[in-house]
């Protein structure tokens, strides 16, 4: 089981932008995203929590915003799954078969708890 506190991860809307190369138009990480990703991976490390799972995962997502704009709470996964694999936690995010969302009570800055359990 891996147990992690991170920073409130950035929604789907500003996770992406699109560059323009010529005639071809690229999505890529935001600058905001790769912030993000820099400090799950941060966590990943300290936490020991690089397993590189290769199993069916169990996650439990906790959301702790840091004000109450209105917000869909399932807008800001896509960020953290992907740097949770990014990370090491796990190969790929279509391992995961439960994953399990709440949004918790206000916190100062906003974080996110994840609980990671490999499926018996």
């Amino acid at each position: 089981m891996i147990e992690l506190t991170l920073p409130y991860p950035p929604s789907v809307n500003s996770y992406w932008r699109s560059v323009r190369v010529g005639t071809k138009t690229q999505v890529l990480v935001s600058a905001p995203g790769r912030k993000f990703q820099a400090a799950v991976k941060e966590a990943v490390l300290l936490a020991r929590a690089n397993k590189q799972y290769s199993e069916r995962l169990i996650v439990d997502v906790m959301l702790y915003p840091a004000d109450a704009r209105k917000r869909d709470i399932d807008n800001c996964l896509k960020s953290l799954l992907d740097a949770l694999g990014k990370a090491g936690v796990y190969i790929d995010d279509s391992q995961i078969d439960i994953l399990r969302v709440s949004r918790r009570d206000r916190v100062t800055g906003g974080k996110c708890e994840v609980v990671i359990k490999v499926m018996h």
